[in-house]
């Protein structure tokens, strides 16, 4: 699937030149087996693409909200947030917040309010080098209504999450994390896949 240039952030590409293959990741902030799968890639697959496939396959990270988890929406309206202040922080910000992802599971967040959590958001945001103040504004949902009397108003970045759900609801994607290479759902990877099972796939399937 195309990926709309207002989220181009969420690809990682070692050339601006064309690649031959695409392997999308279907993750969400708070599951722990994706935070597994991101970890690997992130630490070893990213390298090994830049020394050995730079020219032949990119990455696109989907971000797949899990709504059992109340704080998956909140962790993926940050995502979305990154992306429209310096998309190019978002992989750096999809590090932390997966390495901090604990604390927004839902027993760390059930005793705080909505822009509570927004707040250590942008906290997070700032660790990475994003402007605190304008990632929090992004975020907060004002306690009043709107001016038509509108009681759901929702957030800066409510628009861009409505599309990128509509995206991953048209391939149906339910699981995370779930891969597809070259518009094909790959079962045969697993969240567990160590760096040199990743290469040994790598080594098989891209060209």
């Amino acid at each position: 699937m195309a990926l709309a240039p207002k989220f181009a952030g969420q690809k990682f590409a070692a050339t601006a030149a064309p690649t031959l293959h695409t392997l999308e990741l279907y993750l969400d902030y708070v599951c722990p087996f994706s935070a597994k799968m991101f970890n690997t890639i992130y630490t070893s697959v990213v390298p090994l693409i830049q020394k050995k496939y730079a020219t032949k396959v990119q990455i696109l990270f989907r971000q797949q909200i899990q709504p059992w988890h109340p704080s998956s929406t909140l962790v993926h309206e940050a995502g979305v947030a990154v992306l429209r202040l310096q998309e190019k922080k978002f992989w750096e910000f999809s590090k932390a917040l997966f390495d901090d992802a604990k604390s927004y599971y839902d027993i760390n967040v059930v005793g705080e309010s909505r822009n509570q959590t927004y707040a250590r958001l942008a906290k997070l945001g700032a660790s990475v080098g994003l402007e605190e103040e304008e990632m929090l504004k992004l975020l907060w949902i004002n306690d009043k209504p709107a001016e038509d009397g509108s009681l759901n108003i929702g957030n800066a970045v409510t628009n861009d999450l409505k599309v990128l759900v509509k995206m991953n609801r048209l391939v149906g994607v339910h699981v995370t994390p779930t891969v597809v290479f070259d518009g094909i759902v790959e079962n045969g990877i697993s969240s567990s896949f160590t760096g040199e099972q990743w290469e040994e796939w790598l080594e098989k399937n891209v060209a």
